[in-house]
Parts: C-alpha cells; sequence; structure tokens
C-alpha cells in the first residue's frame, strides 16, 4: 500500500499505535469523569439540612421506628472553614440512588449491540460515538436539573449508552493494534484512563463547585472534551491496514505478529460460537470476575463521596481531594504493575495465567482486608482515609487482570466476551446507589455503612475464589472459527497470533 508522504513523516516519529493507546486512553478518561462528576457535584446540589430533617420526620413518623444510640462523627475544627451553603435541589435518598444508578440503565443495554458494531463495522466510530453522547448530554445536564430530576435521569441514561460502548469497542481495537509482546502495557495504558479521568473528574468537580457553583462542573468538563472528538476521527483508524498515518515498518510489525497480512483489507464478519462461550469455564470465570469486582469498583467510586460526606463530616474541597486522589495512585500502580508481569511473562517466569490471576488478586483481596478495617477504625480520619487510598489503588490490578483476559482467550471476539462480562457487571452499578440509599435513609452513620461494607467484601472473596480456581490465560479452542474459502471452499481456522507461546500477559 502506498502511503502517504505526511504518514510517512508521521510514522517516523511517532507511533501510530500509541497515538490510539494514548487517545484511547484520553478518550476513557473523558467518558469515566463525565460519568463521575455528577457524584461530586450532587454534594453541592442538594440542600443536605433540608432533606435531613425531611427524611427524620419521615422515620418519626413511621411505626418501625428504632433508636440509634450511635454517636456520630464531629466536623474537624477549622477556623478557616466556613460553613458551605445548601444546594437548591430537595432529592431524597432514594431519588439520589436513582439518579446515580439510572446512568446504568442505558450501559446495560448498549454494550453487546456495541460490540457486534464494533466487530463488524467500525470500533472507531463507536467510540466516536461514546463520547459525543456523553459530551451532549452533560452539557444539558443543568438545564434538565432545573427542570426536573426525571431530566437528568433521561440524560444519565444517554450516558449510560455511550458509556457502554467504550469498553467493547476499545477490545476490539486493541485485537487489531496490540502486537502480543506489547498487549499488557498498551491494555493498561488505555483503561487506566478510567482512573486518571476519576481523579481528574473529582478534583475539578469539587473546586469547580466550591467556587463556581455546581453548574459550572457540567459546562467546563462537556466543553473541554469537545476536542478530542476532532483528534480522534483524524488521526485514529479501525486497523493498521486503514491507517495512512503509520510507517510501512510499523504497519507490518503490527499485523505480522497478530497473524495477518500488512496489505489485507479484508473485514472479517465472524459468527459468535454462543454454546462454547457460554459453557466456557475461563470465560464464565471472567464474568463472575467481573461482575463481583465491580461492585467493590463502583461501591468506591460513586459512593465513596457521600461516605466522606455523611459520616467523616468532610466539607466540600476536603471531600474532592481524598475521594480523587488515590485513583491517581490508582493509575500509577496499573501502570507499574502490567509493565512488572509483562517483563516476568517475556522471561517466561509467569505464565499469562499466573499474570491474570496475580493482577485479579491485587484488585480484590487488597481492597477487601481495607473495607474491613474501615468497618472498624471509626471516626480517625486519618485512617480511614489511608485504607481508602490503598484499596482504591490496588484495584488497578484488575486492568491487567480479569478486565485485559477476553483478548487472550478469544482474540476474534475480544469485543463481545467484553461486553457480555460487562453487561452483567452492570448490575451492580445500578443496584449499588439504590442499596446505599435504602440503608443510608435516615441513618447515615458507620454501622449502616458497615453492613454496606460487609456485603461488598463477602462479593470480593467469591472472585478470588472462582477466579483462582477457574481463570485461564489460554486461548480457547472455539476462538479459531472455520471459515470457507471462496474458491476451493476449504475450512481454515483464523488464528489471531502465529505462534500460541509468543503470547505476553496483557
Amino acid at each position: 500500500m502506498d502511503v502517504p508522504a505526511k504518514g510517512n513523516i508521521l510514522g517516523r516519529f511517532v507511533s501510530a499505535r500509541y497515538i490510539l493507546a494514548v487517545l484511547g486512553s484520553i478518550g476513557m478518561a473523558i467518558v469515566y469523569g463525565l460519568k463521575v462528576n455528577l457524584s461530586v457535584a450532587l454534594v453541592g446540589m442538594l440542600n443536605h439540612t433540608a432533606i435531613k430533617m425531611n427524611e427524620q420526620k419521615s422515620d418519626h413518623g413511621s411505626h418501625n421506628v428504632t433508636v440509634r444510640a450511635e454517636v456520630e462523627c464531629e466536623p474537624p475544627t477549622s477556623s478557616g472553614h466556613a460553613k458551605e451553603a445548601d444546594g437548591p435541589f430537595l432529592w431524597s435518598s432514594e431519588i439520589q440512588g436513582i439518579i446515580l444508578s439510572c446512568y446504568f440503565w442505558g450501559y446495560f443495554v448498549s454494550q453487546i449491540p456495541g460490540a457486534r458494531i464494533s466487530e463488524l463495522f467500525s470500533a472507531k466510530w463507536v467510540m466516536f460515538f461514546s463520547v459525543s453522547i456523553n459530551v451532549v448530554c452533560t452539557l444539558f445536564t443543568p438545564v434538565m436539573a432545573k427542570a426536573h430530576y426525571v431530566a437528568v435521569i433521561i440524560m444519565r441514561i444517554g450516558e449510560g449508552i455511550g458509556g457502554g460502548v467504550t469498553f467493547p469497542a476499545m477490545h476490539v481495537l486493541l485485537s487489531k493494534w496490540a502486537p502480543p509482546a506489547e498487549r499488557s502495557v498498551m491494555a493498561a495504558l488505555v483503561y487506566a484512563g478510567t482512573s486518571l479521568g476519576t481523579v481528574i473528574s473529582m478534583l475539578m468537580a469539587g473546586v469547580l463547585t466550591a467556587n463556581l457553583g455546581w453548574e459550572s462542573v457540567f459546562y467546563v468538563m462537556g466543553g473541554l472534551s469537545c476536542l478530542w472528538c476532532v483528534l480522534w476521527v483524524w488521526l485514529v483508524q479501525d486497523s493498521p491496514q486503514q491507517q495512512p498515518l503509520i510507517s510501512k515498518e510499523e504497519r507490518e510489525l503490527i499485523v505480522t505478529s497478530l497473524g495477518g497480512k500488512a496489505d489485507d483489507h479484508e473485514h472479517k464478519k465472524l459468527p459468535v460460537p454462543w454454546k462454547a462461550v457460554l459453557t466456557s469455564g475461563p470465560f464464565l470465570a471472567i464474568l463472575v470476575a467481573h461482575a463481583c469486582s465491580n461492585w467493590g469498583w463502583y461501591m468506591l467510586l460513586i459512593e465513596l463521596p457521600f461516605y466522606m460526606k455523611q459520616v467523616l463530616k468532610f466539607n466540600m474541597s476536603e471531600n474532592a481531594v481524598a475521594t480523587a486522589l488515590p485513583f491517581l495512585s490508582l493509575w500509577f500502580f496499573s501502570l507499574a504493575l502490567s509493565k512488572s508481569l509483562d517483563w516476568l511473562r517475556g522471561k517466561s517466569y509467569i505464565t499469562t495465567t499466573t499474570a491474570r490471576k496475580v493482577g485479579t488478586l491485587f484488585a480484590s483481596a487488597v481492597p477487601a482486608v481495607c473495607l474491613l478495617g474501615l468497618c472498624y477504625v471509626g471516626c480517625n480520619r486519618g485512617l480511614a482515609v489511608a485504607l481508602t487510598a490503598l484499596g482504591v489503588t490496588a484495584i488497578g490490578g484488575m486492568f491487567c487482570g480479569f478486565l485485559s483476559n477476553h483478548i487472550d482467550i478469544a482474540p476474534n471476539f475480544a469485543g463481545t466476551l467484553m461486553a457480555m462480562t460487562n453487561t452483567v457487571a452492570t448490575i451492580p452499578g445500578i443496584v449499588v446507589p439504590i442499596f446505599v440509599g435504602v440503608l443510608t435513609h435516615g441513618n447515615q452513620t458507620i454501622s449502616a455503612w458497615r453492613v454496606i461494607f460487609f456485603v461488598t467484601i463477602g462479593l470480593y472473596v467469591i472472585e478470588i475464589v472462582v477466579y483462582t480456581i477457574f481463570g485461564s490465560g489460554e486461548q480457547q479452542p472455539w476462538n479459531n472459527v472455520p471459515q470457507n474459502d471462496g474458491e476451493n471452499h476449504e475450512e481454515k481456522p483464523l488464528k489471531n497470533e502465529t505462534d500460541k507461546n509468543d503470547q505476553v500477559a496483557v
């Protein structure tokens, strides 16, 4: 294929596959940032004083009132902090739970359709759609909030529809762009963008809400995200064969390492072997791990700001810092761990299966222990923040653990497998905010959160046991779907890699 002169110049200095990875990481950061900003902004949007009084009146009017003798934590004494004003909205705990969970209604329904469109047509444009719809809905959120909370729910569902296709689309792109020897680093770089976006979003949302008002969170963050859409359309293509801004050497390196030909432009449309997938032990192990891990992930991602506000009595600025910074350390940890496991796998010290299980163990065992400690530290703010920071940081192991395992076991169907596990793993995102809202209704105490944390610990234990026993990093036989040759009618298996022994942990 003849490459334009500008492609030769750009490809000589910049790797096209890492342009894809960096822009993919930024895209994930945008989607996750626009998802979690409401969790922080909501703290400034609500009239907490009036809501608490209304819920207490409701509880006293009920015949099932229980007297709670637990002493609440006192807010930190600081002469430099003025009392923060309440927001304009009188949304009850139940309404708050619905607003935070409805994102996942859209997330739930879009993943499998998005994955199949990515595999059969274009993952690039599916990812573009994801970010674009999130930007539009974010910009309209302030207007909709002032109209009615139902309008906010509609906006959040729209964001969820876009957010649901991000992981499947990026899995499809990585399966075509990441050489086996670099799959670990590229996948970690892309998916670690979720934590980086969380950090930036929480910090920005806290600062903007405290200084410019809650509306600025949506206008500023939505507006800045528009630039990514332009760069994505210009610099990214679905495969190395379609990319003009790439050197001939890089194109051949990528395509040949994946078992293809540099001049092969055919877009293979393969049927999914559904029965084999749904009866596969390694796939079901990923599904269980993904679902259990997401309960803890969403617990910390969505509900941590409310725990800091309700129980530990942090103000807006302190809340933003305490909840955001651990996600920054998660970003560094995930990159360091993936690189280390990649190196160990390259030296044949560990197998891909071991690498996946080590990453998953970090992402489940450490948060479980930290949550257990959080149940008993009481009002010790310093220790509580340290435990949450350690727990959130360790969750970064999931990016080079089960979350990248789909590409190992079936690279030809990586997008669909990711969509299937992520669809089931979306259920915790729907349930967690409602679950927390019900348990903390009129009972915003440490004892209520202790119940929440113990449920999360139990699910982490299930994840550890199931994935350790049944998880695998080996490519499964059903990945190689027979393909009919139009000329001689021979059936040939499609292989994503030339040598299975060359696979390196993601």
